[in-house]
């Protein structure tokens, strides 16, 4: 054997080495990859379980949105028919019912002027009648 023969043997059983040890962590990044490739699939059988719910959640929420805008729909018409009785009452019995309390306070205004008058006409006479009884008494007439 020549000193060439010798070296590429050398350098074969160097390749060979190489693949060796090189092939080891190949089977582990493979089996890594099949493992991921797994994950991902039951990630995806679970994710579409969860997908159809929500989206059956959804329709769910949809349906009763529209039952709450028909109470609300129902609510406002109420509202308006509530404002216009309610404008209705006020202007049918809120102007009498003014009229009747200014009517009402101008004759207890007037009855206790009259009381005011009358206590005062008759503190008036009394005090005529008292200085005349003085005046007779003191010989002044």
């Amino acid at each position: 054997m020549s000193g060439a023969a010798v070296a590429a043997l050398i350098a074969a059983g160097a390749f060979v080495l190489l693949v060796l040890l090189l092939a080891f962590p190949l089977l582990k990044l493979g089996r890594t990859l099949d493992e991921a490739t797994l994950a991902v699939r039951k990630t995806h059988e679970g994710a579409a379980p969860i997908l159809t719910e929500a989206q059956s959640t959804v329709l769910q929420l949809n349906a009763q949105l529209g039952q709450l805008e028909s109470i609300a729909a129902n609510v406002n018409s109420m509202t308006t028919n509530v404002a216009a009785m309610t404008s209705v009452v006020s202007s049918t019995l809120g102007s009498p019912m003014i009229k009747a309390a200014a009517f009402t306070y101008g004759v207890r205004k007037t009855v206790s002027s009259r009381r005011d008058a009358d206590a005062i006409k008759s503190a008036r006479a009394a005090r005529r009648k008292d200085r005349t009884g003085r005046s007779a008494r003191h010989g002044k007439i």
